[in-house]
This record gives structure tokens, sequence and C-alpha cells, in this order.
């Protein structure tokens, strides 16, 4: 079993440097071809289903390249970005705040609670669970999920585990571009 995991396509404020979390922004037009783009590569891949954060950046993603698939789409709250609380919309590299500044918000062993942002054993036990149902209800199929940069930082936890001092690390994916992962 594969578990292919994209992030959605590019925004308006993925260029502006913004906070997205939960704030639920459109795809920009870079953003669509970037999509279509990506349609054209994961068309040969034997994906079976595709589940989908729905917040419309991720959601669009996941129509577009299901135009390739024709295959059956779920939207699931547990793809959903991590909330960003009061940070929503503010420019990363303009904020003068430490702890954001800093890795403790991915730290799985401090579990930071902070300023209205979603703790990280929050996000990763969505995730997680999430991921564990994927397992027992599709053991058989190639799933793709679409999602976004903290979300799929907690996935990459889930199978990639995390540094001896709790760090999750983050793939550094780009806007539509894929991580594969396989599944026992």
């Amino acid at each position: 079993m594969k578990i292919y995991v994209i992030r959605h396509g590019q925004t308006n404020w993925n260029i502006e440097g913004r906070i997205q979390g939960k704030t639920d922004i459109e795809l920009n037009t870079e953003g669509t071809k970037q999509a279509l783009k990506i349609k054209s590569i994961i068309k040969d891949y034997n994906i079976d289903l595709i589940i989908s954060s729905p917040l419309k950046r991720a959601r669009k993603t996941a129509e577009i390249i299901n135009e390739a698939l024709n295959c059956p789409i779920i939207f699931d709250k547990s793809l959903e970005e991590r909330g960003y609380g009061i940070f929503e919309g503010q420019v990363r590299k303009l904020i003068k705040d430490d702890i954001i500044n800093s890795n403790l918000l991915n730290n799985y062993n401090i579990n930071l609670k902070y300023k209205e942002i979603e703790p990280l054993y929050d996000l990763c036990e969505r995730v997680w669970n999430l991921l564990d149902n994927i397992k027992r209800q599709y053991n058989d199929k190639n799933i793709l999920l679409v999602s976004h940069g903290g979300t799929i930082r907690a996935i990459n936890g889930y199978f990639e585990g995390m540094d001896s001092d709790g760090l999750i690390r983050n793939p550094n994916l780009s806007n539509c571009q894929i991580k594969i992962y396989e599944m026992e």
C-alpha cells in the first residue's frame, strides 16, 4: 500500500509569505497551473482513492488531479491545515515572536500551547488517527492525500518518526510536490 502526499497548489498568501492556517484561501492562477501539471504526472500512478482537506486550496487541487484519475474523493477535516490562531494572515518574516520563529511549536514532547495555535499533539492525533483508519479500511489500496504544509509535517512524523528530542521534521514540500510513503 502506498500513500501519496501532495501539498496544495500555490495561493496568493503563499507568495506573500502569509500564514494561512485554517483560513480558507483559493488557489491563484499559478496554483491551478501547478495542479494541472501534477495531474499530467500522477495520471500514471495507480491511485484508488483521494482523501483531501476540505479547504478550498486543497479541494481544488484534488479536483483538478482527479480529472485524470477519476476515482472517489473524500474530503476529510482531519487533513485541514494546523490552526495558527491570531497569526493567520500575518507575514511570517515580519512576526517578531521568538516562539513562532523557533521550532518549539513542532516539538511533540513539549506540545506547547501558545496564543491559539493548535497544539502539535492535537494536530498529530487527528492526522495519525486518520492514517490508522486508512490502514484498517483501505489496506490494499493506494491513496492520495491532498493537504497542507503543517499537516504534512504530522504525516511525515507518522511515517518517519521524530527526533530523539521530540522534533517532528518538515519534509518541506513545495506547492504540488509529491512525497510517497509505504504503509504496511
